[in-house]
C-alpha cells in the first residue's frame, strides 16, 4: 500500500497546471500508481472545471460579451456538444525499459515520455542513472539501485522529489515501496540504500546535492557536474 503521497497543495498545483515540467512528470507518474491521489485530483479538477464553466457562462451571457444575448440554455447546449465530442486515439506509449537483466513496466505518464529518457550510466558501484530531459533548469533522472547499494549521506541545497517506480529502498526515516512519493529539502539529511531488493526510482532536483558525511564530502565540489543549469 502506498503511504507517502504529495500534499494536497501539490496535487492542486498539478491539477491547475502550475507545477514545473519536472514536478509534473514525477507527480503525474505517482498519480498513475495511486488510486487515492487519482480520486483527489479528480475532485480538484471537477471543482476547477465548475468554477471555469461558471465564469464562461457568466461571460457569454453578459450584455457586453461578444455573444451578447446568448441564453444560458444555448451556452449549456454548446458546452455539452464540446464535451461529448470524441477524442483522437492516443498513441500507445513504450511501457518497458530494461537494465541489468531486469525489465520494468513504466506507469503511463512516464511511458509517454519514454523518448526523453537518455542512456544509462553507471555512476559508481551498483548505482545507475538515466537522465530524463524535460527541457528546463534542474536535473531529472531515473535512478536504479542494485541490491546492496548505498548512496552516501547527503542533504539538498534545494528540493528533491523521489518516486519509487519498482522495488524498495530505505533511509534513516522510513522504508519506501512502489508508488511512494518523497519530498526532501535542506532540513533533511538521509542515506538511501537497498538491501536484498533492487529499486528503480524517478527523481528530480532543483539544486545540487550536498554530501555531509566522511570522505563523501570530497565529492561536493563535483556535485554540480550532475546538475544541469
Amino acid at each position: 500500500m502506498i503511504k507517502s503521497h504529495p500534499s494536497e497543495a501539490i496535487l492542486y498545483q498539478y491539477a491547475a497546471g502550475d507545477l514545473s515540467a519536472s514536478m509534473t512528470l514525477v507527480v503525474g507518474t505517482h498519480i498513475d500508481m495511486c488510486p487515492v491521489c487519482q480520486q483527489t485530483v479528480c475532485d480538484i479538477e471537477s471543482d476547477l472545471c465548475q468554477k471555469h464553466l461558471d465564469t464562461v457562462v457568466e461571460t457569454l451571457t453578459t450584455p457586453t460579451a461578444a455573444f451578447s444575448g446568448m441564453s444560458k440554455a444555448t451556452c449549456d447546449k454548446m458546452l455539452e456538444e464540446i464535451f461529448s465530442s470524441e477524442a483522437k486515439p492516443s498513441i500507445q506509449p513504450e511501457e518497458l525499459i530494461c537494465l541489468e537483466g531486469r525489465r520494468f513496466v513504466l506507469p503511463r505518464t512516464l511511458a509517454c515520455n519514454h523518448s526523453r529518457i537518455g542512456e544509462w550510466t553507471n555512476l559508481v558501484g551498483k548505482l545507475w542513472r538515466a537522465p530524463v530531459n524535460v527541457g528546463e533548469r534542474g536535473h531529472t533522472s531515473l535512478i536504479y539501485m542494485e541490491p546492496g547499494t548505498q548512496v552516501p549521506e547527503h542533504t539538498h541545497k534545494g528540493q528533491e522529489a523521489t518516486l519509487v517506480i519498482d522495488g524498495v529502498f530505505n533511509d534513516e526515516n522510513d522504508v519506501y515501496y512502489d508508488g511512494d512519493f518523497i519530498l526532501l529539502d535542506a532540513d533533511r539529511t538521509h542515506t538511501p540504500q537497498t538491501s536484498e531488493n533492487d529499486c528503480l526510482t524517478l527523481a528530480t532536483l532543483d539544486a545540487p546535492l550536498y554530501f555531509t558525511s566522511g570522505i563523501s564530502r570530497l565529492l561536493n565540489p563535483f556535485s554540480s557536474l550532475f546538475f544541469r543549469v
